[in-house]
């Protein structure tokens, strides 16, 4: 009985493009492409585990300026790029902060990137809606906005025209009309789209670094990166930056877990970051000193051969560890939501 009503409520359907379907059986929440980056703890903090990575619908990369926000949206391009060979980029540019050196960095292929100049919300709003509209379930593009935190609303060019100093009241209408249209589009059709934008701090007693743009873009968003930094000094030099991660929203990882990322002025960004404090939490390194050692999970012994910090920076270092499927069953039980 149940099995006939259910393929009568399915038949009766006003949709025709196959898109109701038995939950169980659904695309839309089943099927979604992940996409991992070639930096563990980045996926970590995209999945709550070492072989996850981001999916379709709204990343949003939040931070002050100068904190590696675009960078990280280039490593997931770069990423999705190289998982999708046909694949095409869709990049909403206001800032115009990103000069071709940035994706030579990360060897993005800019012939296959289409370039959108916007100068206020509504163009952006505009624009998008009538390329996700055209957009199929099989074509793979990546969208990239940077950044909403930076785009004025129509509104506000035009008193700005008229000499007007009228507050806009419309800037977080605009942005929440922009996401609640474009959302549903991008998880039917597996896109995913980074967002960066900046934050401010709250008022209070113990200010806190809230999201701009309103509640809208907060709601829409599948994922939302806080970005803090610590400087790395050499002595009284700067050398580089550890870059906090702070999970402020996930679908998937527990909010408010951290993830640090270094980078450096000489090598860049140091594809195991933050992989050390989490070995040594697992227990499959221990540290005597200035030195560290390998442990056997299987026997508790630890490996004779010792290794200086310094020279944990290596794939050759990292490969029995990243390769134990214990220790990422110990990740996604510390940073997976239900883990």
């Amino acid at each position: 009985m149940a099995t006939g009503l259910m393929s009568k409520l399915r038949k009766n359907s006003s949709f025709k493009d196959g898109r109701v379907n038995v939950l169980s059986e659904s695309k839309y929440l089943n099927d979604k492409t992940s996409t991992p980056t070639h930096i563990p703890a980045m996926n970590i903090a995209f999945s709550g585990t070492l072989n996850g990575g981001f999916t379709s619908g709204l990343t949003m990369l939040a931070g002050p300026s100068k904190h590696f926000k675009t960078a990280f949206g280039l490593i997931m391009m770069k990423a999705y790029m190289d998982a999708n060979p046909e694949s095409i980029v869709l990049f909403y540019d206001s800032e115009f902060g990103t000069p071709q050196a940035y994706f030579d960095i990360f060897e993005i292929d800019t012939t296959r990137i289409v370039h959108v100049p916007v100068t206020d919300l509504e163009e952006l709003k505009f624009d998008m809606v009538s390329q996700l509209k055209e957009l199929d379930t099989e074509d793979k593009v990546f969208i990239m906005v940077d950044s909403v935190g930076n785009l004025a609303s129509k509104k506000e060019v035009e008193d700005a025209e008229k000499g007007s100093s009228a507050a806009d009241m419309t800037r977080a209408k605009q942005f929440k009309s922009l996401f609640r249209m474009i959302t549903p589009h991008l998880t039917m059709k597996d896109i995913p789209m980074v967002a960066v934008n900046h934050t401010y701090d709250s008022q209070g007693m113990f200010p806190t670094k809230v999201v701009s743009g309103g509640t809208g873009m907060y709601y829409s968003a599948d994922t939302i990166w806080i970005i803090g930094r610590q400087q790395d000094k050499v002595g009284t030099e700067i050398a580089g930056y550890h870059f906090v991660i702070n999970v402020e929203k996930s679908r998937f990882v527990k909010e408010k877990s951290k993830i640090p990322i270094s980078v450096s002025w000489e090598n860049g960004v140091d594809k195991f970051s933050g992989l050390l404090d989490m070995a040594l939490g697992y227990g499959v390194l221990t540290r005597a000193g200035a030195w560290l050692q390998h442990v056997d999970m299987e026997t508790g012994e630890v490996i004779e051969k010792k290794f200086r910090e310094k020279e944990t920076h290596s794939a050759e270092f990292w490969e029995p560890i990243l390769n134990d499927t214990k220790f990422n069953d110990w990740i996604i039980n510390k940073y997976r939501v239900g883990g």
